[in-house]
C-alpha cells in the first residue's frame, strides 16, 4: 500500500451565510499525497484550490469528510494540537510573505524554532544559517525586511519554512508576485528540497511551475476533475520545454 503522507476523504466545506443560505465552495473532495511527492494544484479562480489547502494543512476545519496527516486524523485535534502540528510537522509558504516588520531577517527566520523549543538556541541559529547559506541570502541577516527584494524575501520566507524540518511543505502561489527569473529561481530551491526528500504540495496558477512537478490536480467549481502525471523532474536532463508542452495541452483540454 502507498506510504501516504496525507489523505483528504471525501472532504466538503460549506459555509452559512445567514438567513437559510449556504455556499459549497468543497464538494466531497479525495486526495492522496505520497511521501516525498512534488504535486500541484491548478484551476480557475474560486475553484477552491486554496480552501483545498487551508483544509488540509489544518488551518481550517472541514464542514464533512476527514483528513489524515502522517496517520492522525485532524478532525480529532484540538486547536492547540493542530497549532503545534503545523509548527512542528508542517511548513508554509504564501504569495504574501507575512513577515515581522519589527524583526530583522534572521530574527523572523529562527523564531518558528524558539516556539517549538526542540533544539538549543545554539543548534537554532546554526541551522538558520546554514538555510540562509543554501539559499543565497546569507548576507541579508541583519537587514530589515523592507531591505529586500521579492525574491530574496520569499527564500526568507523558504528558510523559515524549513527551520523545524517539516515532512512536508504548503506553499499557496509562492511565485505568483514574482517576476519570471525571481519565480525560476524560488521553483529551483524547491526542486532540490523535493529531491532532498521533503514532500512539497503548492497551489499555483502558473504552467511553468506546474509543469516542473510530479503530478499536476485540475480543480473546477470545488472538485478534482482530473490529474496529470508528469514524472519526477530531472534537473539538466528533462527537457523543460516538454513538459511544458505536454501540461499546456492537457490544460488546453480542461479548457484553462
Amino acid at each position: 500500500m502507498a506510504p501516504y503522507i496525507l489523505e483528504a476523504n471525501e472532504v466538503g466545506k460549506t459555509y452559512e451565510l445567514g438567513k437559510g443560505n449556504r455556499q459549497t465552495v468543497l464538494k466531497n473532495v479525495d486526495l492522496q499525497i505520497e511521501e516525498g511527492e512534488f504535486v500541484s494544484v491548478m484551476g480557475p479562480s474560486g475553484s477552491g484550490k486554496s480552501t483545498l489547502l487551508y483544509l488540509i494543512s489544518g488551518m481550517d476545519r472541514s464542514t464533512s469528510g476527514t483528513v489524515i496527516f502522517n496517520g492522525q486524523d485532524l478532525s480529532t485535534l484540538s486547536e492547540n494540537e493542530l497549532s503545534a502540528l503545523r509548527l512542528n510537522k508542517m511548513g508554509f509558504i504564501f504569495q504574501q510573505i507575512h513577515l515581522l516588520k519589527n524583526l530583522c531577517i534572521f530574527d523572523n527566520i529562527i523564531l518558528p524554532a524558539y516556539m517549538a523549543g526542540k533544539s538549543t538556541h545554539p543548534e537554532i541559529k546554526k541551522r538558520a544559517a546554514a538555510l540562509m547559506e543554501e539559499t543565497g541570502i546569507a548576507a541579508l541577516a541583519t537587514h530589515d525586511i523592507t531591505q529586500a527584494s521579492g525574491g530574496q524575501l520569499q527564500r526568507v520566507a523558504i528558510c523559515r519554512a524549513l527551520i523545524n524540518n517539516p515532512d512536508i511543505i504548503f506553499g499557496d502561489e509562492p511565485t505568483g508576485a514574482l517576476n519570471s527569473k525571481s519565480a525560476e529561481e524560488i521553483m529551483e530551491i524547491l526542486i532540490d528540497l523535493n529531491q532532498s526528500g521533503t514532500t512539497i504540495l503548492l497551489v499555483t496558477h502558473d504552467s511553468k511551475v506546474a509543469a516542473k512537478t510530479d503530478r499536476v490536480l485540475y480543480m473546477l467549481d470545488g472538485q478534482i476533475i482530473a490529474e496529470q502525471s508528469m514524472g519526477k523532474y530531472n534537473k539538466g536532463l528533462d527537457d523543460i520545454k516538454t513538459r511544458e508542452e505536454k501540461l499546456s495541452m492537457w490544460l488546453f483540454e480542461m479548457s484553462f
